[in-house]
């Protein structure tokens, strides 16, 4: 699914505009962006939390050409599904 197609499935939903669900939309990934940028994590019960993890530096090879390579360490975005999501997906 495309943002596009999020926008219009959450605006049929909702009863809401498609101008007024894009922007609902986009200020939702903004400010999780925003809050995830800053180290916190924000938890919505049920459907998941969104939270940050350090990876270390390390050193890895190219497959192409076999030449070891220094890969940076990294701060990166994860996502842990809450229990209601994991059942919805489980059918369950």
């Amino acid at each position: 699914m495309t943002k596009a197609e999020l926008i219009s499935s959450v605006a049929e939903k909702a009863g809401l505009k498609k101008t007024e669900t894009e922007k609902a939309v986009s200020a939702l990934i903004d400010t999780v962006t925003a809050a995830l940028k800053k180290g916190d994590r924000i938890s919505l019960v049920g459907f998941g939390t969104f939270s940050t993890s350090k990876r270390a530096a390390r050193k890895g090879q190219n497959p192409q050409t076999g030449k070891k390579i220094n890969i940076p360490a990294a701060t990166v975005p994860k996502f842990k599904p809450g229990k209601n999501l994991k059942e919805a997906v489980n059918g369950k």
